[in-house]
């Protein structure tokens, strides 16, 4: 798919990203900061991974999702990082138009999907902790696998939608980018055409993409918040807040630099503050999920320990 140009326009095939700097002398340093970051995230998540597939004990829907987020996090960052780092060693910025596209599709397809992902764990912590009694029949093998099918079903509309309605813009120049992945943003303020209708898409797709979930986990934590306060056991407090507190910090991180990027269209130049934002949503929070949970969750720890020592359990 090529993008379009007017009569005297001439269309542009490839974009030029200049990446998180633009000093040469800092590529090597760049290089190997993002790859170590790059190994640690998917080692980490493939790790979780792993911990949950052998040791029966998290053989739970809340470590279903939590199996489903890591495979997200190592899908996310291998979107983006690979082919920034291809670009250091090669010395070539350029990206042609065609994977521009495909690499936009599909950040916006797993970053969509972790968005209802979280909904769907907060949701199955309400269940947990204020409706013990009837958590294993309304959170059965059956009703998580249609969370995440419905999950990936939204976030695929939402990439598609996006992907097709970006494809119709006009780019005949510049064709430098300000950033080292692709994005919606960046290319809006390349365009030759009027983006108004995308920005409003972009808003109002936004809205149900993360307006919703943001109600939602904010409702199950009222509802959860509730029942905890309730609880006489300092013992059972503090346990559900453990498991609660992890998935509250992911949310805060993972919603917080997602509002940023894409809250701030209307302003007139991109600056590198959207680069650092971008680092939190392509590195940081996929690196971080795996160190959270494991360093709140005993049983996550547990499971590790086991499968470093070679001990798990084949039962």
């Amino acid at each position: 798919m090529q993008p379009k140009s007017g009569a005297n326009e001439t269309a542009i095939t490839e974009f030029i990203l200049l990446g998180l700097v633009e000093t040469p002398e800092l590529w090597p340093v760049i290089f190997v900061l993002f790859l170590f970051a790059y190994l640690v995230t998917v080692g980490g998540n493939l790790s979780i991974l792993a911990a949950i597939l052998v040791e029966p004990k998290l053989h739970t829907p809340m470590y279903f999702f939590l199996g489903n987020l890591s495979v997200l996090d190592v899908g996310c960052i291998n979107v983006t990082i690979p082919s920034m780092l291809g670009r250091l060693l090669s010395d070539r910025h350029s990206l042609p138009y065609g994977a521009y596209l495909t690499q936009l599709f599909f950040f916006h397809l797993l970053v969509g999907v972790n968005c209802f992902l979280l909904t769907a764990m907060a949701y199955d912590r309400f269940l947990a902790i204020c409706q013990p009694l009837t958590y294993s029949t309304r959170m059965n093998q059956t009703v998580q696998m249609i969370l995440v099918a419905v999950s990936w079903a939204c976030a695929f509309t939402n990439a598609l939608t996006h992907t097709v309605a970006i494809s119709t813009l006009n780019f005949c120049g510049p064709n430098v980018i300000n950033h080292f992945y692709c994005d919606l943003p960046q290319l809006f303020q390349l365009s030759c055409s009027s983006t108004q209708l995308n920005e409003l898409l972009l808003f109002a797709v936004g809205f149900i993409m993360a307006g919703t979930p943001v109600a939602l986990i904010a409702t199950s934590y009222a509802y959860v918040a509730s029942a905890v306060l309730r609880i006489h056991s300092s013992q059972g407090k503090k346990k559900a807040f453990s498991t609660c507190g992890s998935h509250l910090t992911v949310v805060a991180i993972f919603y917080g630099s997602g509002i940023f990027n894409y809250m701030r269209l209307g302003s007139a130049k991109l600056s590198d503050k959207d680069k650092v934002v971008g680092v939190f949503n392509t590195v940081i929070n996929p690196m971080l999920n795996p160190i959270i949970y494991s360093l709140r969750n005993p049983d996550v720890q547990g499971a590790l320990w086991k499968m470093l020592m070679g001990r798990w359990s084949l039962a």
